[in-house]
């Protein structure tokens, strides 16, 4: 199938979607005067529904619809079905879903200075990491970033830091030599596991578990809740706490549809995704101990590494540093690396 048919067919199912939603809020096209006028926006994710970026997602459609007394109305559609993170990139910033929860990595294709986020080893703890993120200034350029890729960004949640999980245990970085390990199609993310003396292999996340049960691929990384939500556990003896990259959850808008809206709107949707973040940051924490748990449980090892073998880590990054620092605005870069 072409591209542009595609491109056509996949549109029609987000109107049919949108407007679906929009007759059940509104009586199969009767207005309600009584109650205001009422909204039925789609809100997309390519994540399944067992997952922190479904509670983010859902937590904001919540708020909104509470905040505005229910005149506002968002639904979310997760796992994908109306198409993947580079689809739902695409669509959003051309208006046809106004909102999308995503991992940051996919959209370092559209938004080169987003690429701050895939520098490696930075924070020792998630409390370190938000609080960066958080940081008025650094918020106030990451927004600046969004806006001109034609998105408005609401908020930053995560789910915890990435760690790998492999057949070989790992406790001295020679342990990492060799090991094919799949990753996302992000150069940033091939180069920190080159560096390292790993093989790293890109290769489409359904394969994944196949790829393991079939030992294409000696090892993966992703966080904790990936892991145990797709069972990966199963095909691996352990998981290494690496913690090198925070998987980072934005919540965005198209940003003439958020400019188009209300001051009063505009405040609601600014406080529900304020609301949903610190909920989603909460239910991560706990859901990592619980992740961990069920892993311990399965027989698979986790794996802590010592200070020693995170410094020896740490000096064989300068080249990813540098490739980074390159695509990376200046003020970006060392505001992320410097905010308190």
């Amino acid at each position: 199938m072409k591209f542009h048919e595609r491109k056509g067919r996949f549109l029609t199912a987000v109107f049919a979607a949108f407007t679906c939603s929009a007759l059940l809020l509104t009586g199969c096209g009767k207005s309600d005067e009584s109650a205001g006028q009422r909204y039925a926006w789609p809100l997309a994710t390519a994540s399944p529904e067992d997952t922190v970026t479904q509670i983010f997602s859902e937590k904001f459609a919540e708020e909104v619809s509470r905040l505005s007394g229910g005149k506002m109305k968002i639904q979310v559609y997760p796992n994908s079905t109306l198409g993947s993170d580079r689809d739902l990139l695409e669509t959003c910033a051309d208006g046809d879903i106004p909102f999308i929860v995503q991992n940051t990595a996919p959209q370092v294709a559209f938004m080169s200075d987003l690429a701050v986020f895939d520098l490696p080893c930075v924070f020792d703890s998630l409390e370190d990491c938000r609080k960066t993120l958080d940081n008025p200034e650094f918020y106030s350029l990451i927004s600046d970033v969004y806006t001109e890729g034609g998105y408005h960004l609401l908020g930053m949640a995560d789910q915890g830091f990435r760690v790998m999980s492999t057949n070989k245990p790992v406790s001295d970085i020679e342990d990492f030599k060799g090991q094919k390990i799949r990753t996302m199609e992000n150069s940033y993310h091939l180069a920190f596991w080159k560096s390292l003396g790993a093989n790293p292999t890109p290769m489409s996340f359904s394969e994944v578990y196949i790829g393991l049960q079939q030992h294409t691929i000696d090892a993966q990384e992703n966080p904790y809740e990936v892991i145990v939500s797709n069972k990966l556990y199963e095909q691996q003896d352990y998981v290494v706490e690496t913690n090198h990259l925070p998987h980072l959850i934005s919540l965005i808008v198209n940003d003439d549809f958020f400019k188009n809206l209300s001051q009063e709107e505009q405040a609601i949707m600014t406080e529900a995704a304020e609301i949903a973040t610190e909920y989603a940051r909460e239910q991560s924490d706990e859901r990592i101990a619980d992740r961990v748990a069920v892993i311990d449980e399965s027989g698979t090892q986790v794996l802590t590494l010592s200070d020693e073998v995170r410094n020896k880590i740490t000096e064989k990054l300068k080249s990813v540093y540098d490739s980074i620092q390159e695509a990376v605005s200046e003020d970006i870069y060392n505001t992320y690396l410097n905010a308190e």
